[in-house]
């Protein structure tokens, strides 16, 4: 049965899935970074890498460059090391091809998990993914998701100490 729900309904995954993904994932295949620094995948890519993951872009307009001083691979294909996971930063019509080669890569490459960044969703791709035994996530960030799991206060992902729910002890000037 798959934990997917049914086209449109809405995505709701717990705390404990999305932390047990995060805490285990090592090394992800982002598929669609951005070399160019406004794009929400370049952001996204800075902030993973910050915090400890392998990221590898896949992109290729990119391929053979380097994005934050990660190789730029042209597809999951030309990828030599294993991975853990496959970020989709493409559109939800790319994403059935994508779920396929991550399928058929997986016995290779390590791959068990897809996750498709917020506003991508291909409902019969990601049964496909589960079936192929794939944890798969959609329409979420994992940067946005680390940050709010862990404590983050900031889109920065900096926990700046200032905004808290813990009463200041008052001190009285004598």
């Amino acid at each position: 049965m798959s934990k997917l729900p049914t086209t449109d309904s809405p995505l709701v995954y717990s705390d404990r899935m999305l932390m047990d993904v995060l805490g285990t994932v090592r090394s992800i295949a982002m598929v669609g970074a951005s070399a160019n620094p406004v794009r929400p995948s370049n952001f996204a890519m800075k902030y993973l890498l910050g915090k400890g993951y392998r990221i590898i872009p896949v992109n290729p307009g990119q391929a053979g460059k380097e994005i934050h001083g990660q190789m730029t691979y042209e597809s999951l294909d030309d990828i030599s090391e294993k991975f853990d996971m496959v970020d989709i930063f493409r559109s939800s019509s790319a994403v059935a091809p994508i779920i396929d080669k991550a399928i058929e890569l997986a016995p290779e490459k390590g791959i068990r998990v897809v996750w498709m960044q917020l506003g991508v969703r291909d409902d019969e791709a990601a049964r496909k993914g589960e079936r192929a035994g794939f944890t798969v996530i959609m329409d979420r960030c994992p940067k946005i998701e680390y940050a709010r799991l862990y404590g983050e206060l900031g889109w920065g992902g900096i926990n700046s100490g200032i905004i808290s729910s813990k009463r200041r002890k008052l001190t009285r000037k004598a």
